[in-house]
């Protein structure tokens, strides 16, 4: 037996270095790339920020710790009872001492499995509470984001910042924290234990340590390719999924289906290699852990044993029955803990990760903000000026050059001319979507930079070519902004406009359900909708936007009989390429390459025979055309 112990001593002291590297390399934060918006993040700013949350739960925290000792300690004591069981049963001791630590064992098993639960209980609880609070934050940032930094971040990314990168987060407090901090405790716990009871045998476990740390870095470094590999092809996938199901009656219009199904298959088969390989790297690390767990347990066998038998001691330390049953359970619980640390640690990176993307978005700052000196606007009576406005999305690629023009409260102005030409983007400037780089825009002579954002968007009631609609009911997406808006208003604003008409043919009326982006109602009977929305909360000014585009005829009607309505209620901007529907407002506006290439009513303009005629004219030709084949197609 003698001639072992310097190579125990030696493979001891490599083992317990070798542990402290294992610990000190799975800790390490991997090298991640930059990709679009998001930025890299070091792990100690991402552990202040998240205990920003965790800080109003420390006592929770505290009775977890507190919870988990106790099953720390059943780990570590289960063992040495059974050993001393085994003792009692080979040195027949009286059946009332046997009965005790049977009954001491079952006690502490008992309170352990009890701990255990509530513990489980304590965490989800205030894991749920701090995953609430971090969407909520997150949701409520993202509100406050403009409408230029939402353009540029995929929705699909927004929508994974708060669902699954948050569940990761939720994960790091009711799971992976807590089982790192107990498996590193059970750890040093079972290796004192070991060490006390026999060093010899404790350093012969630890010479199989360096294995475990030379295969751990070879798994981790697999498992990190594979899970990105997983990561990239989900992604891949839902990408597809997001685009392809919002556009599949195109895609059933063109009989494509069976190119998309291939597609499909391609990017669905690079997600199951890659799921294979994931497996198959966990696959290989786990018995190879295990085979080396058996080895030690075949060296306590035959070390102890050869011990046991021949009753010679270990550096002075005899070795009994009770001392051979106590490791072999030991041995069990310090490779279990090993085993697991490397999965958790990978977790725990990945909470990291997705912690590290969340606080991205966090940090963006919003480009339109309110001024400290921002007044609140009760009510504005309408009145709009252009001061020299020059705008644009980028850089100096100027949408907007040098613009200028007044509209006098409860005027209608109408805005005309070529795609790009910077008539929508007027609207969104007048409601601060986006803010000048040039110039002043005045409501009711006050500059709207000096009007709080929430305040000035309140003036404004908006009707969009696409109307938006969301899940609920009608009455839920005509009181939008409001819930205090009483029966009869609701009423009365869907009559104004003409929405009544629709809706009394609905089942239910204004309780009638909703699906997904309005997608169980027509064109027209959303513009008419939305119509009714804005007139209800009885907006100082209305913006109308291309809302009379792609509709039948029939509703057609109704929304001119509702515009000419609106037209007296204050004042109204208006987009359209229609130019009958625009016909009597007091002044049309005609934008070109982003200049007021000329201005003033209809009548006026047709007389100038410029611009705004020679598009009357082409209109007129068009419709003439139209009408003049409907008669000749007539079979009566």
């Amino acid at each position: 037996m003698y001639e072992y112990y310097p190579l125990l001593i030696l493979g001891g002291i490599i083992g317990a270095f070798s542990l402290i590297f294992l610990i000190a390399y799975l800790t390490m934060k991997d090298k991640k790339e930059s990709i679009g918006f998001d930025r890299n993040m070091k792990d100690s700013e991402i552990v202040r920020r998240l205990l920003k949350y965790a800080r109003p739960h420390l006592k929770s925290f505290l009775l977890v710790l507190a919870l988990m000792l106790f099953s720390i300690a059943y780990d570590i004591i289960a063992p040495l009872l059974i050993g001393n069981i085994e003792e009692l049963i080979k040195h027949d001791f009286p059946l009332s001492k046997l009965f005790l630590y049977v009954g001491f064992y079952a006690s502490i098993l008992v309170v352990s499995q009890i701990c255990s639960y509530f513990q489980a209980i304590v965490l989800q609880k205030t894991g749920q509470k701090i995953l609430s609070a971090l969407r909520q934050d997150l949701f409520t940032h993202i509100e406050c984001l403009s409408h230029n930094q939402l353009n540029s971040i995929p929705v699909g990314t927004l929508v994974t910042r708060v669902t699954n990168d948050t569940n990761a987060i939720s994960m790091l407090f009711t799971n992976i924290l807590v089982n790192l901090i107990k498996n590193c405790f059970i750890i040093m716990g079972v290796l004192v234990a070991m060490l006390c009871l026999n060093y010899a045998l404790t350093l012969m476990v630890l010479c199989f340590v360096p294995f475990i740390v030379l295969f751990t870095v070879i798994f981790r470094k697999f498992t990190r390719k594979a899970y990105r590999k997983v990561k990239d092809g989900t992604t891949a996938i839902n990408t597809f999924l997001s685009e392809n199901l919002s556009g599949m009656k195109i895609i059933q219009i063109f009989n494509r289906e069976q190119m998309k199904k291939k597609a499909f298959d391609e990017k669905n088969e690079a997600l199951a290699r890659a799921k294979r390989r994931q497996i198959l790297t966990f696959g290989i690390f786990r018995p190879v852990v295990y085979m080396l767990y058996v080895s030690s347990l075949l060296c306590l066998f035959y070390l102890g044993g050869k011990g046991y038998i021949e009753d010679r001691s270990f550096f002075g330390q005899v070795i009994t029955s009770g001392v051979l049953v106590t490791f072999y359970m030991y041995i069990s619980k310090f490779f279990n803990p090993i085993q697991s640390l490397a999965e958790q640690f990978n977790w725990l990176q990945s909470a990291f990760a997705s912690a590290e993307k969340i606080f991205t978005v966090m940090d963006m700052q919003p480009q339109i903000v309110d001024r400290e000196d921002a007044i609140e606007l009760e009510r504005c009576r309408g009145e709009i000026e252009f001061r020299d406005v020059w705008f644009a999305y980028k850089d100096e690629e100027w949408v907007l050059k040098g613009v200028s023009f007044k509209v006098e409260a409860g005027q209608t102005v109408a805005f005309v001319g070529s795609t790009g030409s910077g008539k929508t983007t007027i609207l969104s400037l007048l409601c601060r979507n986006y803010d000048i780089q040039k110039g002043q825009i005045l409501l009711d002579g006050i500059d709207i930079r000096r009007i709080k954002i929430s305040s000035l968007r309140r003036q404004f009631g908006q009707m969009l070519q696409d109307v938006f609609l969301f899940s609920g009911t009608v009455r839920s997406n005509i009181v939008l902004r409001s819930d205090d808006v009483s029966e009869e208003e609701i009423l009365a604003a869907c009559r104004y406009v003409n929405a009544d008409k629709i809706i009394d043919r609905l089942p239910k009326g204004l309780d009638e359900e909703v699906r997904e982006r309005g997608n169980n109602f027509s064109q027209g009977q959303r513009q008419l909708i939305s119509f009714a929305r804005t007139i209800v909360h009885k907006p100082a000014i209305m913006i109308l936007d291309e809302a009379t585009a792609n509709i039948d005829t029939e509703t057609e009607l109704l929304i001119q009989d509702s515009l000419e309505k609106i037209m007296k209620l204050g004042t109204l901007l208006m987009v359209a390429h229609r130019l009958s529907t625009i016909r009597h407002a007091d002044n049309i506006i005609y934008l070109s390459g982003g200049k007021i290439v000329e201005q003033g009513s209809h009548k006026e303009l047709l007389e100038k025979k410029g611009r705004y005629y020679g598009l009357y004219m082409l209109q007129y030709d068009k419709e003439l055309l139209k009408n003049n084949r409907q008669e000749t197609s007539d079979p009566l």
